[in-house]
Protein backbone atom coordinates (compact mmCIF):
# COMPACT_ATOMS: atom_id res chain seq x y z
CA UNK A 1 0.00 0.00 0.00
CA UNK A 2 1.52 3.50 -0.79
CA UNK A 3 1.52 6.06 1.83
CA UNK A 4 -0.15 9.36 1.23
CA UNK A 5 2.65 11.81 1.37
CA UNK A 6 3.26 15.83 1.68
CA UNK A 7 6.22 17.80 0.62
CA UNK A 8 7.64 19.63 3.84
CA UNK A 9 8.99 23.01 3.04
CA UNK A 10 10.29 25.78 5.65
CA UNK A 11 9.13 29.33 4.75
CA UNK A 12 10.63 32.40 6.93
CA UNK A 13 8.90 35.92 7.39
CA UNK A 14 12.17 38.12 8.01
CA UNK A 15 11.10 41.06 9.39
CA UNK A 16 12.56 44.41 10.21
CA UNK A 17 10.27 46.63 12.65
CA UNK A 18 7.26 47.09 10.03
CA UNK A 19 9.10 45.47 7.49
CA UNK A 20 9.63 42.12 5.47
CA UNK A 21 12.28 41.20 3.28
CA UNK A 22 10.84 40.12 -0.17
CA UNK A 23 12.53 38.12 -3.30
CA UNK A 24 11.12 38.10 -6.51
CA UNK A 25 10.77 34.70 -7.73
CA UNK A 26 12.41 34.24 -11.63
CA UNK A 27 13.42 31.18 -13.41
CA UNK A 28 11.92 28.34 -11.25
CA UNK A 29 9.39 27.14 -12.78
CA UNK A 30 6.74 28.03 -9.97
CA UNK A 31 5.37 31.33 -9.06
CA UNK A 32 8.17 33.38 -11.20
CA UNK A 33 7.18 37.45 -11.07
CA UNK A 34 5.55 36.40 -7.70
CA UNK A 35 7.45 38.08 -4.61
CA UNK A 36 7.61 35.56 -1.66
CA UNK A 37 9.66 35.22 1.77
CA UNK A 38 12.71 32.89 1.71
CA UNK A 39 11.72 29.44 1.69
CA UNK A 40 12.48 26.09 0.26
CA UNK A 41 12.20 22.28 0.42
CA UNK A 42 13.22 20.24 3.91
CA UNK A 43 15.59 17.64 2.94
CA UNK A 44 16.10 14.55 3.90
CA UNK A 45 17.16 14.26 7.47
CA UNK A 46 16.71 17.79 8.00
CA UNK A 47 14.33 19.00 10.36
CA UNK A 48 12.33 22.03 9.46
CA UNK A 49 13.74 24.47 11.68
CA UNK A 50 17.21 23.35 10.42
CA UNK A 51 15.87 24.15 6.43
CA UNK A 52 14.53 27.75 8.02
CA UNK A 53 18.13 28.46 8.97
CA UNK A 54 19.73 27.10 5.62
CA UNK A 55 17.70 28.85 3.11
CA UNK A 56 18.24 31.93 4.95
CA UNK A 57 21.85 31.38 4.76
CA UNK A 58 21.15 30.16 0.91
CA UNK A 59 18.62 32.87 -0.35
CA UNK A 60 19.80 35.90 2.01
CA UNK A 61 23.12 35.24 2.77
CA UNK A 62 22.05 35.85 6.76
CA UNK A 63 22.73 33.87 9.70
CA UNK A 64 19.75 33.17 11.88
CA UNK A 65 20.08 31.24 15.53
CA UNK A 66 17.55 28.66 15.44
CA UNK A 67 16.62 29.29 18.85
CA UNK A 68 15.77 32.64 17.54
CA UNK A 69 12.73 31.48 15.09
CA UNK A 70 9.41 32.48 15.87
CA UNK A 71 6.80 29.96 14.87
CA UNK A 72 4.12 31.28 13.23
CA UNK A 73 1.98 28.76 11.88
CA UNK A 74 1.93 25.18 9.43
CA UNK A 75 0.01 24.84 6.76
CA UNK A 76 -1.19 22.23 5.16
CA UNK A 77 -2.25 22.80 1.54
CA UNK A 78 -3.21 21.00 -1.92
CA UNK A 79 -3.80 21.71 -4.80
CA UNK A 80 -6.11 19.76 -5.30
CA UNK A 81 -5.23 18.22 -8.66
CA UNK A 82 -3.74 14.56 -7.57
CA UNK A 83 -0.54 15.60 -8.07
CA UNK A 84 2.01 14.60 -5.51
CA UNK A 85 3.81 18.38 -5.86
CA UNK A 86 1.01 19.77 -5.11
CA UNK A 87 0.20 18.11 -1.80
CA UNK A 88 2.20 20.54 0.71
CA UNK A 89 2.95 21.25 4.35
CA UNK A 90 4.27 24.30 5.11
CA UNK A 91 6.20 25.52 8.44
CA UNK A 92 6.22 29.46 8.59
CA UNK A 93 9.02 31.06 11.04
CA UNK A 94 9.74 34.57 11.54
CA UNK A 95 12.96 36.00 12.28
CA UNK A 96 14.00 39.46 13.34
CA UNK A 97 16.94 38.84 14.52
CA UNK A 98 20.45 37.51 12.58
CA UNK A 99 23.66 38.61 11.52
CA UNK A 100 24.50 39.72 8.16
CA UNK A 101 23.03 41.97 5.53
CA UNK A 102 20.34 40.53 3.39
CA UNK A 103 21.71 40.07 -0.74
CA UNK A 104 20.44 38.28 -3.28
CA UNK A 105 22.52 34.69 -2.93
CA UNK A 106 20.71 33.53 -5.57
CA UNK A 107 20.34 35.62 -8.81
CA UNK A 108 19.52 32.84 -11.43
CA UNK A 109 16.09 32.21 -8.93
CA UNK A 110 15.54 35.58 -8.30
CA UNK A 111 14.90 38.77 -9.95
CA UNK A 112 15.20 41.33 -7.01
CA UNK A 113 15.36 41.30 -3.29
CA UNK A 114 13.77 44.19 -1.25
CA UNK A 115 12.15 45.36 1.97
CA UNK A 116 8.60 46.45 2.09
CA UNK A 117 6.33 47.78 4.21
CA UNK A 118 4.17 45.35 5.97
CA UNK A 119 0.91 47.86 5.12
CA UNK A 120 2.55 48.43 1.48
CA UNK A 121 2.91 45.21 0.11
CA UNK A 122 4.07 44.54 -3.39
CA UNK A 123 1.76 42.22 -5.87
CA UNK A 124 1.21 40.20 -6.82
CA UNK A 125 2.50 38.29 -3.82
CA UNK A 126 2.77 33.95 -3.35
CA UNK A 127 -1.22 33.37 -2.54
CA UNK A 128 -0.89 30.69 0.09
CA UNK A 129 2.02 33.23 1.74
CA UNK A 130 -0.09 36.77 1.03
CA UNK A 131 -2.16 34.55 3.52
CA UNK A 132 0.47 34.59 6.17
CA UNK A 133 1.86 37.97 6.01
CA UNK A 134 -1.61 39.31 5.69
CA UNK A 135 -2.23 38.00 9.60
CA UNK A 136 1.38 39.36 10.62
CA UNK A 137 0.21 43.18 8.90
CA UNK A 138 -2.80 42.90 11.13
CA UNK A 139 -0.82 41.55 14.23
CA UNK A 140 -3.48 38.93 14.76
CA UNK A 141 -1.86 35.43 14.94
CA UNK A 142 -2.61 32.70 13.47
CA UNK A 143 -3.60 29.28 14.15
CA UNK A 144 -0.82 26.81 14.74
CA UNK A 145 -2.43 24.72 11.97
CA UNK A 146 -3.94 26.17 8.89
CA UNK A 147 -5.51 24.44 6.16
CA UNK A 148 -5.51 25.82 2.09
CA UNK A 149 -6.97 24.60 -0.89
CA UNK A 150 -9.53 21.83 0.50
CA UNK A 151 -13.24 21.42 0.46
Amino acid sequence: MNRFRVVPAAYVVVRRGDEVLLLLRANTGYMDGYWAVPAGHVEQGESAIAAAVRELKEEVGIDVDAAELVPLTAMHRTGGNGDPIDERVDFFFMASTWSGEPRLMEPEKAAGLEWYSLDKLPEPLVPHEARVLAAVADGRGLPAVIAQGFA
